[in-house]
């Protein structure tokens, strides 16, 4: 069975605290990613931001973009996944937590992402059937 770090996207980008959501927004644009782990000066995982949250959290809400700081997107603590657990345990966790993209972290440090696609790709078809969207 295929870790995490066997499978995830490495050199994962972030998003500052302090960045903005209009910032996050372009970012996520250039990369072509959905989302962005939110990390502060320290490089310490303070959570995940995703262009939903963008829309749903700042557009739908009036707020600007460029004023909305990312640790203002920030909830709660981030759901992570370690770089040496199994592609078993990304699903379960991502289940539980009806994500759909983890951090991975090794000890402290952000070291790459994981995404459902990801995870379809490395388990056996049976299991992949139990793979939701929502």
């Amino acid at each position: 069975m295929p870790a995490a770090r066997d499978i995830m996207t490495s050199g994962a980008e972030f998003i500052g605290t302090e960045d903005s959501a209009l910032d996050a927004a372009r970012k996520m644009t250039e990369l072509g990613v959905g989302a962005l782990p939110i990390c502060g000066t320290d490089n310490t995982l303070q959570g995940v931001l995703t262009d939903r949250d963008i829309v749903i959290k700042v557009l739908g809400q009036g707020r600007d973009p460029q004023q909305t700081c990312a640790s203002d997107l920030a909830q709660g603590e981030a759901v992570t996944i370690g770089a040496d657990d199994s592609a078993d345990e990304i699903f379960a966790t991502m289940a539980r937590y009806k994500v759909r993209r983890l951090p991975v972290v090794d000890g402290n440090r952000l070291v790459g992402m994981v995404a459902l696609a990801d995870v379809a790709r490395a388990l056996p078809a049976p299991q992949v059937g139990g793979l939701s969207a929502d």
